[in-house]
């Protein structure tokens, strides 16, 4: 709800669809490319659509910005990446630059419940099971973005598992972080546990809290959901 607040206090015609599969051509996607052709001749300053799934110059930014900067900063000493996957940008750029680049270092995916990639990467089937209060993350088909990206270690992230971490920050380090933070964090705890002691692992923290204040930072909306509530909360 804060980000729909937020668009049309900045003036934005916000169009809501109901949720329905990609396949489905009233999925969201194909609406907004829609919308975008149907716009194209009556706006004067023209149209964009991002179509941030499928357009590729979304990974190659991460090819060319994220993964040669993560790999400057840690003086190459690097044994990990990890993180959600949304449209896939992020991950399959970093994925695609370090398997370029520095080949030891092992992706990692961190997958919400729900989500079907961490299906795909071990099983080859795109299947989602459960579900999670994030948002943003968590795909459920092989986007542009995606194609021919590699994963070496898939997790499976629970919001239980994923939430007290973003509590923790919070509380004791003052970052108020969102869900799909939550998710990356869970998931580099994962991968290092799985790699052992003495390892460089990154991820990324891609959300500020604010946004979700009416469900990540509402006890009673924990609560209702069956998640951690930590006792500051309350």
């Amino acid at each position: 709800q804060e980000k729909k607040d937020m668009l049309r206090l900045c003036g934005a015609e916000l169009i809501e669809v109901p949720a329905v599969p990609f396949k489905n051509p009233n999925n969201y996607v194909h609406i907004a490319e829609r919308t975008a052709q149907e716009k194209m001749d009556s706006e004067p300053n023209g149209v964009l659509y991002a179509n941030q799934w499928d357009n590729t110059a979304n990974r190659r930014a991460h090819i060319e910005g994220t993964g040669p900067e993560i790999l400057e900063q840690t003086g190459g000493k690097l044994d990990g990446f990890i993180c959600a996957v949304g449209t896939g940008g992020t991950l399959a750029g970093i994925s695609m630059f370090m398997k370029d680049k520095a080949p030891q270092v092992k992706i990692g995916l961190a997958d919400p419940m729900g989500a079907a990639l961490y299906s795909y990467f071990t099983t080859g089937e795109l299947k989602g099971e459960g579900s999670s209060i994030t948002e943003g993350i968590g795909q459920g088909r092989i986007t542009g973005n995606l194609e021919d990206m590699v994963v070496d270690m898939p997790f499976q992230v629970s919001d239980a598992e994923a939430l007290p971490y973003v509590f923790d920050l919070l509380q004791n380090e003052g970052l108020c972080l969102g869900g799909s933070s939550a998710i990356n964090i869970a998931g580099a705890v994962k991968m290092a546990k799985e790699m052992g002691p003495g390892h460089t692992i990154v991820t990324i923290l891609a959300d500020g809290g604010t946004r979700y204040q009416s469900k990540l930072f509402n006890p009673v909306f924990l609560k209702e959901k069956g998640l951690p509530t930590p006792e500051w909360m309350e």
